[in-house]
């Protein structure tokens, strides 16, 4: 026998879920060894998120079995409300696990994908929707401009050629120090890096006005869940380095994998880098944004919010 009636039932309405959803993966077993500063790069991830993305996003997190000291940083946040979805798997289901479970169950029309050691500068989010919009046919965009191997991105090549109103431009459109930046913080020597750099060339494309270089890669992407959804679930038997299968089934689909023109992300890997070291401390030291007030925050993002679903919504 009931007694009385829920309260739930007097609610009229319920918040609706942002356009976009961004989705991060964490893994740091522990804090030492290789993983001695994660928790940093994580928290510089995060706060890079907050401050550099204006568009209204839901935050989705999916913890692989983190240590207890970030699995409470991250309550942290979400008792904050910077997160509003945190997953805290109770084992370390891989990069694949947790892939099957955000593109399946994110809310947005818009899945927005980073690793947890990437770094955002403003104007990530926006670019990469430009390119969504302009390029119909794009799969997914990076928000870093990359030289991917040629084998991942023929499908872009193809379509971009017998494409109607698509200039097609050859080149070297990466700067070399945009270039060095991201291949050392993937653990490659600089010797190496310079003879990939020196042996390949860039594939820039101009359409519906916007240009993007061909190429993008799955540490960070922007894509529409529609999109993802045709290739799940993925299947892999390692927590990582399987990865890839994500771009080839992209390309082999012929979805097109593009990037910004700019570097907008950084991946910084299980290190801060000198330039966010010195960030840090100049932040320490300022003094609080008066548009960081919750109520002021609030009432932005409401009036933002309404401005973006007039462009991006669907």
């Amino acid at each position: 026998m009931r007694l009385g009636q829920n309260p739930a039932k007097s609610i009229e309405h319920v918040p609706q879920p942002a356009p976009v959803t961004v989705a991060i993966v964490t893994y740091i077993p522990f804090l030492g060894g290789y993983y001695a500063e994660s928790l940093e790069v994580l928290k510089v991830c995060l706060e890079s998120l907050y401050q550099h993305t204006p568009q209204p996003y839901d935050l989705l997190i999916f913890d692989n079995a983190s240590c207890s000291e970030v699995q409470d940083y991250l309550k942290n946040e979400r008792e904050a409300g910077r997160i509003q979805y945190l997953i805290l798997a109770g084992q370390n289901y891989g990069k694949g696990g947790a892939w099957n479970f955000i593109f399946q169950g994110a809310p947005g029309e818009y899945i927005a994908y980073a690793d947890s050691d990437i770094q955002f500068f403003p104007g990530w989010l926006e670019r990469s929707l430009e390119i969504l919009q302009a390029y119909p046919q794009a799969g997914m965009v990076s928000a870093r401009p990359l030289r991917t191997p040629a084998a991942l991105y023929s499908s872009t090549l193809d379509w971009a050629k017998i494409a109607e109103d698509v200039q097609i431009e050859e080149g070297s459109f990466i700067l070399w120090e945009i270039y060095r930046d991201h291949v050392l913080s993937l653990g490659i020597s600089e010797e190496q890096a310079r003879q990939w750099y020196d042996s390949r060339v860039d594939t820039r494309l101009t359409h519906q006005g916007v240009q993007a270089l061909i190429g993008a890669a799955h540490f960070q992407f922007t894509l529409r869940k529609v999109v993802i959804q045709e290739f799940l679930p993925f299947q892999m038997d390692r927590p990582m380095g399987q990865v890839r299968a994500l771009d080839e089934l992209m390309n082999t689909a012929g979805w097109l994998r593009l990037a910004t023109c700019e570097p907008l992300v950084r991946h910084m890997g299980n290190t801060l880098p000198d330039s966010v070291k010195v960030t840090q401390l100049a932040a320490a030291t300022s003094r609080p944004r008066l548009w960081d007030q919750p109520v002021l925050r609030r009432t932005l993002l409401r009036i933002y919010d309404a401005i973006f679903r007039l462009y991006y919504a669907r």
